[in-house]
């Protein structure tokens, strides 16, 4: 600056660089200016929570070594970085798998570009406005599969009936009477009128109530293999409610934290499992406590008829489980219940590991005897006559539908 006000041969030296770059700058600019204006997205609008998807982008006119920066909504988890390569046209396309943890519509709103100038003397950061908008709801994978259809039917119509006759408590058919079959089960008035001996042929009742119970409160919100154990047992729910319909019973639905909110009385067939689902989607995370002792009184005062009950919850010790169980233990004189909370691998992993230091060894500890507690509490559970189902997310709607099938087989509702 002193050598420009001065002036001389110096200065002329000093500024001309300046302007060289400048206008080198200002070219630079001028032919990098038309690169990654349009941009065009595509994203499946709806999609299974713990599913992965695939957000198509595609920039045109495209440049060379772009990335992309995405604003990921809270239900939607991906990749910080978003590498694109050429494709067709000088266009650059990016294929950019993520992954749905929230249930709930969200809307990817804002895009960052970046790409170095062509001459390399700047970095190129438009901000790009998106427009897209997915769902994210319950898994109902299996049921559109059909493999929960396939397997109900199998259980309670194909071979397990064919092995229980006699064994039922609903009338089925009259047949007619052959060697090897029960004495007990020939109906003799009628075998008067036939003149012939005549059977009546039973089977496991059907129109049972099931309700599924779900706790909603801050503890249902713990993430356990990268979903809220809500959404696990929502699933779960939505698995066994279709399959309770399969099997001709009636389902409803309720739910509660720090005090009931919702109860849907059993009705039957797929009207109940699409109520369930519809009313699933739109339950919300929400950080209160749960009040065992209000919600369990609701319930058992609004279901007069014996039902069977399907409790998803969880505690945090057995201090904090007390309530939980006297509750439970009043709820049982009348219903059956099923008790289903969801393990924690990663504490499992903590107690089966040798610590390596101090810290170490206090969280095996710690773990030890969270674990050591719950067990207890689900022993205490057992023992009031409560089915226990304490398993990984992995198994858990596999198991549940299994204790149902168990549960309708052997009439024990």
């Amino acid at each position: 600056m002193i050598l420009v006000v001065i002036g001389g041969e110096a200065a002329v030296g000093m500024v001309l660089p300046w302007a060289v770059l400048g206008l080198a700058a200002l070219a630079d600019l001028v032919v990098s200016r038309r690169a990654g204006r349009s941009v065009t997205c595509d994203l499946p609008p709806e999609v299974f929570v713990g599913e992965g998807l695939e957000l198509s982008l595609t920039v045109a006119p495209g440049a060379a070594r772009m990335t992309g920066r995405l604003a990921w909504p809270e239900g939607i988890s991906g990749p910080e970085d978003i590498r694109f390569e050429a494709g067709q046209d000088g266009a650059m396309a990016a294929c950019v798998p993520c992954r749905a943890i929230r249930r709930g519509v969200w809307r990817l709103e804002q895009l960052w570009l970046a790409w170095p100038s062509r001459w390399g003397l700047f970095d190129m950061v438009p901000r790009v406005t998106l427009d897209l908008e997915t769902r994210v709801v319950p898994n109902i994978r299996l049921v559109q599969s059909g493999e929960i259809t396939t397997n109900v039917q199998s259980a309670l119509f194909g071979q397990k009936e064919n092995r229980a006759i006699g064994e039922g408590a609903e009338f089925h058919q009259l047949r007619e009477f052959v060697k090897g079959m029960d004495v007990k089960s020939i109906d003799w008035k009628r075998s008067a009128r036939a003149r012939s001996l005549v059977a009546k042929e039973l089977r496991a009742e059907r129109n049972h109530h099931v309700i599924v119970a779900l706790d909603n409160g801050y503890l249902m919100r713990e993430e356990i293999a990268g979903l809220p154990k809500i959404d696990h047992a929502v699933t779960a729910a939505l698995a066994t409610a279709w399959a309770a319909a399969i099997g001709g019973d009636l389902v409803g639905h309720y739910s509660y934290d720090v005090q009931p909110r919702s109860f849907s009385a059993p009705e039957p067939g797929r009207r109940a499992f699409a109520r369930l689902r519809s009313w699933s989607a739109g339950l919300e995370y929400v950080t209160r406590e749960t009040n065992h002792t209000l919600a369990l009184t609701e319930l058992n005062a609004r279901t007069p008829k014996r039902s069977l009950i399907i409790i998803f919850t969880d505690f945090v010790d057995a201090t904090s489980a007390e309530l939980l169980i006297d509750n439970v233990a009043v709820l049982a004189k009348r219903h059956l219940l099923v008790f289903v909370t969801i393990r924690d691998p990663e504490t499992e992993a903590l107690v089966e590991t040798a610590p390596e230091d101090m810290n170490g060894v206090a969280m095996l500890v710690a773990a030890d005897q969270s674990l050591r507690e719950r067990r207890l509490v689900l022993e205490r559970l057992a023992r009031l006559g409560v089915t226990v189902l304490d398993t990984s997310p992995g198994q858990l709607t596999a198991r549940l539908i299994s204790t149902y099938l168990d549960i309708k087989s052997r009439e024990l509702i």
